[in-house]
This record gives C-alpha cells, structure tokens and sequence, in this order.
C-alpha cells in the first residue's frame, strides 16, 4: 500500500463535518424510492475526490485536506473513520455514491499491473458508479455452490448467470462479478465487468431500508468477456478467486462496522436534541449505549489497521462488524421506545434511520458468519492478546 501520513481520527472526522451535515440535509428526501444521488445532493459529484476516489495518491490530484496535508482516504482506518462520520449524516446516501468500494478492493488483491492502471484511470476520470457481486439467488455467497460461469463458445467467452443483492448496478459504470470456469472451489475467478455490453441487464430490488442504495439483480446473458477481464490470470489457484474474496471481506468489513456506528450515533443524538427532558433511567440508559459507541468505534479502529497490516486474517474485522450491526439496532430501538407508539409517524427521520439500522447485519456476511470466524479465529490463536 502507497504511505503517506494518516491525519489523527479527530482532525479527519472535523475535517468532513460539512459533508456530512449536506448528507443529512437529503436523507428524507433521498429515502424515496425514485429518489437518483447522481443528482439530488451536489456533494456526490462535487466532492468525489476528497471523498469518494480512494486510490493511490498518483491518481488523485485533488484529494481531502486535512490541516493543510492531504488524506487519500486510501486506507482502511482513514475510511473508517471519514464513513462513520458521513453514515451519521445518511448512510444510504454513502453507499449509493460513486468510487471504487468493493470492486477498488478486490481490483487491487487480484488484478495485474495493465489491469489495475486501467481500472485507476477509469476512475479517476470523474464520478464512476461501481459494483461488487458475489450473492446469487440460489448460494449466496457459498462459493461451492456458484453457478454463475464464464463459459467458452463460438469466438471467445461469455458470462451466464445470475447475482443478486448487488448494489449500485443499476447504475454502475463498470464492476467485478465472482464466476466459475471450472468445477471446485479453485475454479472461481473475479471477471471485470462492463454493463455496457449486450447481455448485461440489472433489474432493481425494492427495499425498505438504504432505499437509495439500489440493491439490485443481474442476469448475465451471454455477456462477452475478454481474456483481459479476468482478474488474477498472473496468481496462483489459491491465491485468486474467493480467496480474493476473503481479503475483501477482511477490509470491507470495518468499513462496515463504522458506518453502522455513525448510525447509532445519529440516533442517539436525535433522540436526546427531541426528548430533552430524560427521565433519570433514561438518561443512564443513553450515556451506558454512549459508552458501548465508543469502545466499538475502537474495536473498528483497531480491526482496520489489523486488515491494512494483514487483509488475510479478518478475525477483527468480524469482531468489529458483529458488534456494531448489534450496537445499532439497539440504540436505533432505544431510540424510537423514548418517542412512544407514534414514533415513526411523528420522527420520519428517526424512522429511516431505524429501517437503515437492520441492513447492517447483513452487509458483508450476517452475524452467524462473523461468530464463525471468530470461532476459528480463537482456534488459530489470533485473538488471545486483543
């Protein structure tokens, strides 16, 4: 990874205060199903760059101010720390905006050096609305079980199949799509994909939470894929494909986890600026959620250096994201028990605020699978001194 130095999380999370107040000026409006952020808040296009852009250095020659020094926001903690902060303002709005998210990851633990120079010019080009799909209607995201493939006919390859659960790719740019070329767990290869092309058609999923986020279905349908898109072609079996995956999940994860805190901080600001007047068990309860805020903010903060330092060992990261998509249910429920059985009529944005809460627990793998990993984790040895 490109170094260069990381401002303090105070400085950095002062720093996108104003993005972040523009963020929760749209929310309510942005919770309307037909509701489009390429064009309903400015800052998604206007402050890409600082915000959004997250690659190297080289290819952000705008990038977020931060007392005078720049911050790419290229690494795990420094987008922990800016999402929980921009997530407080709406969270969906966050996940609907352009830049590289999961595929940006996943591009730079597979690809080769020609495919990741034309992935950062691409982006870095201007707003770009991308997409990361793995979860297919059938499997999940078990790879053993995928049936989307890139399979050879006449004249070269296509793709056929089948994701769902995809954000964004309703309206992507360009994306990643996991496919098999061949049986077993080693035949999973990660495909570049161009939704411009014939045969690519992604069909919007309604949802009563992270509405703008355009949680979408992809059928591939003989889609062309070149040679070039695939990624990992230089790696070994073992190290492309899911395994790509993995160290994805490892870094998305905290990411994760700090928006579902900005969240819960939002709702419990809400709730103690419109009930000012807290009954004393009340108020204790508050503060008690207050405190559990700040020691998963830093367990996050933690888990996301573990995975800038080594993205293979995402027992962290599971720890972090389980505890936080827990966190903020809580204080999203807490929050709408203060206002009394006509909450979500009278507090709208309280109430999308509560609707967003429960999708966490099943962004990057629901809270079964993170328990699991930190079973393993325990096994191997990897958390007995955290």
């Amino acid at each position: 990874m490109t170094s260069y130095a990381i401002p303090e999380p105070d400085r950095l999370r002062a720093a996108v205060g104003d993005y972040a107040r523009s963020f929760r000026s749209t929310a309510l409006e942005m919770d309307r199903p037909e509701s489009d952020p390429k064009t309903l808040n400015p800052v998604v296009s206007d402050a890409y760059n600082q915000l959004f852009l997250s690659l190297p250095p080289e290819y952000n020659q705008d990038p977020l101010m931060v007392d005078g020094n720049p911050s790419y926001l290229y690494s795990c903690v420094e987008r922990a720390v800016v999402y929980e902060e921009l997530a407080w303002g709406d969270a969906a709005l966050l996940i609907s905006a352009p830049g590289p998210s999961l595929s940006g990851v996943v591009t730079e633990q597979l690809a080769d050096p020609v495919q990741l120079e034309r992935y950062y010019t691409r982006l870095a080009k201007g707003p770009t609305w991308t997409f990361f799909a793995v979860t297919e209607p059938q499997a999940g995201s078990d790879a053993t079980n995928m049936s989307n493939a890139v399979v050879e006919v006449d004249g070269g390859k296509v793709m056929r199949g089948r994701k769902k659960y995809v954000g964004n790719a309703a309206r992507a740019d360009l994306g990643v799509a996991f496919a098999r070329v061949k049986p077993g767990p080693l035949g999973i290869v990660a495909v570049a994909v161009d939704p411009s092309r014939p045969g690519y058609h992604a069909t919007p999923i309604a949802t009563l939470g992270m509405r703008a986020f355009g949680l979408t279905e992809i059928h591939f349908d003989d889609m062309p894929v070149e040679e070039d898109d695939i990624l990992g072609k230089h790696l070994s079996p073992t190290r492309r494909g899911m395994a790509g995956a993995m160290r994805t999940f490892c870094l998305a994860r905290p990411i994760v986890a700090a928006m579902a805190l900005g969240v819960a901080k939002a709702t419990l600001d809400y709730a103690e600026e419109h009930r000012r007047e807290l009954r004393g068990e009340e108020r204790t309860a508050l503060e008690k959620l207050r405190q559990r805020h700040l020691g998963a903010r830093h367990l996050t903060l933690t888990a996301a250096a573990r995975a800038d330092n080594d993205p293979s060992d995402g027992t962290m990261s599971s720890a972090a994201k389980f505890k936080a998509a827990e966190l903020v249910l809580e204080c999203a429920e807490f929050a709408l028990r203060l206002f009394g059985p006509g909450a979500r009529f009278e507090h709208p944005l309280l109430d999308k605020l509560h609707r967003d809460a429960r999708a966490f627990e099943f962004m990057e793998g629901a809270g079964n699978m993170q328990r699991l990993n930190l079973a393993q984790g325990y096994m191997k040895r990897r958390i007995l001194n955290d």
